[in-house]
């Protein structure tokens, strides 16, 4: 065999790199979001103002390019089924929101590994700011809810999820 001259090694070791690089960064650096998954809404250990509660309530999260996108059914206080979702990446930039009452547009911080602040706006205005947690053993997700709902009411809720 012949040796290699050193531009010929510098060579193969880029383009190496190159081929290496966008499979080990997609693969090895990003670790999964927690949030994936599918979530029952705890009623019991839910607190709405104003209420009422809902019956029941599902959130399905799936990944989506660099972001999430949710899946949300549940039947309300009052018996009506409810159907809304969203595709969003974490980077503060509003989305598409449909069949949500209270938004047509969500926007999705991530604030550290567990946590991530969503945003809803109607009509370009803010309405309702979500911070959601999911507990370190994966199991339990929080979120928190502050604004004004579509019937102009404060919002203060605490919503508990399990995941399913």
């Amino acid at each position: 065999m012949r040796a290699l001259k050193v531009w010929q090694i510098s060579a193969v070791a880029v383009a190496a790199a190159l081929v290496i690089a966008p499979m080990g960064g997609a693969t090895f650096a990003q670790t999964p979001d927690p949030v994936i998954g599918k979530w029952n809404l705890n009623v019991a250990k839910s607190k709405y103002s104003p209420g009422p509660a809902p019956k029941s309530a599902m959130a399905t999260v799936s990944a989506a390019g660099e972001g999430v996108k949710l899946v949300f059914d549940g039947v309300t206080g009052t018996g009506e089924k409810v159907h809304w979702e969203y595709t969003a990446n974490y980077d503060g930039k509003d989305y598409p929101m449909t069949g949500n009452a209270d938004g047509d547009m969500i926007s999705l911080k991530r604030i550290n590994a567990n946590s991530a602040e969503t945003t809803y706006k109607k009509g370009g205005k803010v309405t309702l700011v979500n911070t959601r947690t999911v507990s370190a053993d994966g199991k339990t997700l929080t979120v928190t809810t502050k604004g004004t709902n579509a019937q102009g009411q404060a919002v203060d809720n605490l919503l508990i999820f399990e995941k399913a």
